[in-house]
């Protein structure tokens, strides 16, 4: 038997593995663009495939396509949602800039698998990739439905359920930890005190926040190209069409996708996968702050701020015994990093919208799908083996409020700006504390002095604003 058999396309013969469901286009395109070895992720090839199976099922309500051959269609287009063909898309993400090539990768799949299904040979064409598969749509109208389709559904599916995880975990640690009393930090410098459970408000806060930009951009990923077919206009999409194979998807996935209120734009523009990438390069920045203090905070265990612990996970170097590694709050950072990194390269991508097709989709699908999915894992490792398990170090939380001279700030209104300051450069002069400074002086009454230098008490003026432990 051989290990080839021959399909044909517009262009001619070609020899194709026997064994694979693509055929002369994939095949062409496998050989065109050996690049990079990047391919598309497995949700958006699920996408266009749930696409092409609603679609098979509108087409033959709409008498386009038989019940049988539809009927075969979306059973092989389940499978492929299912996982079942991975190794069937082997495309790189680097070719035809409207990502055809991977369309008809996915019509060739489904139109091979469903032509066996009804008893044909792959190859013979039973059912057709383009006239069946295909009908009704374009590579033009499918690719920018299945980004904003995939994207949306891995947001709600994943990055959501991973930044409410670690909004919890870090609202619960704020509550934990808010009878930990340390000093604050303004400038890398030390400041007034602060409480560790305020601190994890402000973080539980960004996650909240975070929550809330995916919130915002979802209405316009919720809007699909489906029906404007070649450039817009819907030439060959059957009247209603599009609106049934949408409405199908939203039943079928839970969202809310809706037509695009003005398709030139969907297709011409991908101003909502810019959009959508802003919000996750947004969320990378406010884990790169909760994941730096974390490791800073932590940072020792002997000779550095040490002010909470961290779990400890692995060994953390090849040569020295016993150091244990910030290792997740690491791994946070350097996600942060590639989100960043590929938001520039998805806003270039934005920017390759030339008349009626950006060309430039393949490359957004990518980077986008890889920005939600790295930033939904590390979210939910950074609540679960990081954050979960932080413990306060309190007594070096107090020593170091005590060593601070930023501690003198709460005699101001007492003593005077200039007075406060004099004891602040004794105090570093000599080595003594503020309050050993101010009981040699007599600064102030003795339970005056007391009150004006309680750590907790100077925590407590900003509760309200900050949003307290709880915020």
């Amino acid at each position: 038997m051989s290990d080839t058999r021959i399909e044909k396309d517009s262009l001619g013969e070609i020899e194709v593995p026997a064994k694979a469901y693509y055929g002369a286009q994939t095949e062409r395109a496998r050989r065109n663009f050996p690049i990079s070895g990047l391919t598309l992720p497995k949700r958006f090839i699920a996408a266009v495939a749930m696409i092409k199976g609603e679609a098979a099922m509108v087409n033959e309500e709409l008498g386009s396509v038989s019940g049988e051959v539809a009927g075969a269609i979306r059973q092989a287009a389940q499978e492929v949602i299912d996982g079942r063909h991975d190794d069937q898309f082997p495309l790189d993400i680097f070719q035809t800039g409207s990502a055809t090539s991977t369309n008809m990768n996915v019509n060739e799949v489904l139109a091979n698998r469903a032509a066996e299904i009804l008893g044909a040979a792959r190859g013979a064409k039973k059912v057709h990739p383009n006239d069946h598969v295909n009908n009704g749509q374009s590579s033009n109208d499918v690719i920018p439905t299945a980004i904003h389709v995939s994207a949306y559904l891995a947001i709600v599916q994943d990055l959501e359920p991973a930044l409410r995880r670690l909004h919890e975990a870090l609202r619960r640690k704020a509550e934990e930890l808010d009878d930990a009393v340390k000093i604050g930090r303004t400038h890398l410098m030390d400041a007034v005190p602060v409480r560790l459970g305020q601190e994890f408000s402000g973080y539980a806060q960004a996650a909240r926040n975070a929550l809330a930009r995916l919130e915002s951009v979802k209405p316009r990923l919720a809007e699909l190209a489906l029906g404007g077919t070649a450039v817009g206009t819907g030439l060959n999409a059957p009247p209603g069409f599009a609106e049934k194979v949408i409405e199908r998807l939203a039943g079928r996935t839970g969202c809310p996708f809706v037509p695009a209120p003005n398709r030139f734009e969907a297709m011409g523009g991908k101003d909502a996968a810019v959009e959508t990438s802003g919000a996750l390069k947004t969320i990378a920045a406010s884990l790169t702050k909760i994941a730096n203090d974390i490791r800073w905070l932590a940072s020792g265990p002997r000779c550095g701020i040490g002010e909470i612990s961290l779990p400890s996970l692995q060994p953390g170097s090849s040569i020295m015994p016993g150091k244990v590694n910030p290792v997740i709050p690491e791994a946070v950072l350097m996600v942060a990093a590639q989100v960043v990194g590929n938001d520039a390269t998805i806003t270039i991508c934005g920017m390759g919208g030339n008349f009626e097709l950006n060309v430039m989709m393949p490359v957004i699908a990518y980077n986008l799908l890889q920005s939600i999915e790295i930033l939904a894992n590390s979210s939910a490792l950074l609540a679960e083996k990081c954050v979960e398990g932080i413990q306060a170090n309190r007594e070096r939380c107090a020593e170091l409020v005590e060593r601070s001279l930023a501690m003198v700030t709460s005699l101001v209104p007492k003593i005077g700006y200039d007075a406060a300051a004099e004891i602040a450069k004794e105090s570093v002069k000599t080595g003594k504390t503020v309050r050993e400074l101010c009981v040699e002086k007599n600064v102030l009454p003795p339970d005056e002095l007391r009150e004006a230098l309680d750590p907790w008490g100077q925590t407590e003026g900003g509760i309200h604003a900050g949003g307290g432990a709880g915020g």
